[in-house]
């Protein structure tokens, strides 16, 4: 795998023009200041070392930069993977935990090698608006922490920072403005002497590099039937919470992704951090939001996002604890904001009572588990419901006796499956038509066995009366069904 080839001049990538190159860099470094604390924190969710944290965010974003198929999008430790590992790590140790990670990473790829990624599609445009808008609230919510019993000086702080954030892209956008915003509050609490909490409060930065290791445990069935359960959790949720960001990436840039790239790189560089001692980790919606509205657009920035990560953490240390929290609030307060969708509250007046309670229903469930993977799943069932009972009342039954009296024909139109057709058996008047009963379906199409069945009970209930039924007018997909669940040639009654 290679960085990107686009050319932007004869035989020069696009990622190497002077500005494309200096906003990817400047975008990358940013990203790089946000995501330690995000890191330790994700670490003590987890319950592990804030090492295992950081160390995961640099081989995250370095594999996926080079195996993923979203460029420009952030993979790092998250929330919702530690919020599956924790009860292994509590249970179990961290040995189990990297074990736990590589299998993940397998599934992973195993996964997005088998069409995961095509499942999708399946996703409504209610639920990742509710997606988006729970994980903006998570975000900011995330920041309240910094924001309580702490000095008064942060206030003011985070006021300052929001500010340069909003205005500086009116003056100019050279420079991204959260890179600016956390330089001049880190120089200003540096100059005046303020005391205020900074990263260095958040837990020891590392001094060495990730070395490479196999998770030291018994290779037994014992430990498979341990650690695959939250390794499936790891690749699913990972899966989950990557594809719908990617998805919002190609909607923010105009821009089309590959998506089941995606889903095996994701697979392996989850099996990279296991071995390199990292928790593992998934697509950061919040980075992926601050890194592409940086102006990055390519694997680039993803690469030395992790690289910088690295560099700042072992190397600069020192200069990175003194960095005030009050300024990586603000970046992720005004990633927050930039994240939500504010036209949904524009609009929810003007759109269908069912959209409205899918995406609150995604929202509502994210906010009370804190966990996007659950909230999704819930949204897309509760679409698929009210889908399912819409539908289910577009079937239209209507009836005409011949001259004689002697048939009654029936043309039943729209989709049968196993909602609509509970009540297509209620339409037939079963008692007082005569002694022939041709059911005309040219205009319907039957999806599953739950319809053929509910037509045989039809059938059988005229029988009983000594009526004879035919079914007529069937599709060949129709037919096909109908024939391979009854074994009856349709139109054979």
């Amino acid at each position: 795998m290679s960085l990107p080839t686009t050319l932007s001049a004869p035989g020069r990538p696009a990622w190497l023009a002077p500005k494309v190159a200096r906003t990817e860099v400047l975008a990358g470094l940013v990203v790089a200041l946000a995501l330690i604390p995000e890191a330790i924190s994700f670490s003590i969710i987890a319950g592990v070392d804030p090492r295992v944290g950081l160390f995961a965010s640099f081989t995250m974003a370095v594999v996926i930069a080079f195996t993923g198929g979203r460029p420009a999008m952030i993979s790092a430790a998250t929330g919702a993977i530690a919020l599956v590992i924790a009860p292994l790590v509590r249970d179990h140790g961290l040995e189990y935990l990297l074990a736990a990670v590589v299998l993940g990473g397998v599934f992973q790829v195993l996964l997005g090698l088998a069409g995961f990624a095509r499942l999708m599609r399946f996703v409504p445009r209610s639920v990742m608006v509710g997606f988006v808008n729970a994980l903006a609230i998570l975000i900011f919510m995330a920041q309240l922490p910094y924001l309580v019993d702490v000095s008064w000086l942060v206030y003011p702080m985070v006021a300052a920072g929001l500010a340069i954030i909003f205005l500086l892209p009116r003056l100019s956008s050279v420079v991204p403005a959260p890179l600016v915003s956390i330089v001049v509050l880190t120089g200003l609490t540096v100059a005046v002497g303020l005391t205020v909490p900074n990263v260095g409060d958040q837990g020891e930065l590392p001094d060495n590099l990730p070395l490479f290791g196999i998770p030291d445990l018994p290779f037994t069935w014992e430990t498979l039937t341990i650690i695959a359960p939250y390794a499936l959790g790891v690749a699913f949720v990972g899966l989950m919470e990557s594809l719908l960001t990617a998805k919002l990436v190609d909607d923010l840039t105009d821009t089309h992704s590959d998506k089941t790239r995606e889903s095996w790189g994701q697979g392996v560089a989850n099996i990279v951090t296991g071995f390199f001692g990292g928790m593992g980790g998934c697509a950061m919606i919040g980075q992926t939001m601050i890194n592409v509205r940086s102006g990055a657009r390519t694997r680039l920035s993803t690469f030395l996002a992790g690289v910088f990560l690295l560099v700042l953490v072992v190397v600069l240390g020192d200069i990175v604890a003194i960095i005030p929290m009050a300024a990586l609030v603000a970046v992720m307060i005004f990633v927050s904001i930039a994240t939500f969708d504010w036209h949904s509250l524009r609009t929810i007046h003007r759109m269908p009572r069912s959209e409205t309670v899918v995406m609150l229903s995604t929202v509502a469930v994210t906010l009370v588990t804190h966990n996007l993977a659950i909230g999704v799943g819930v949204g897309v069932l509760v679409a698929c419901v009210l889908f399912a009972r819409r539908v289910a009342h577009l079937v239209e039954v209507t009836s005409t006796t011949s001259p004689d009296g002697t048939t009654r024909f029936y043309a039943v139109h729209g989709a049968l499956f196993f909602a609509s057709s509970n009540d297509l058996y209620q339409q037939f008047d079963y008692a007082d038509d005569p002694a022939d009963v041709v059911i005309d379906l040219s205009g319907a199409q039957v999806w599953d066995a739950s319809t053929v069945a509910t037509l045989d009970a039809i059938t059988h209930k005229y029988e009983t009366r000594g009526k004879t039924v035919q079914i007529v007018g069937l599709s060949e997909h129709s037919a096909d069904r109908y024939e391979r669940h009854t074994g009856q040639l349709a139109g054979g009654h």
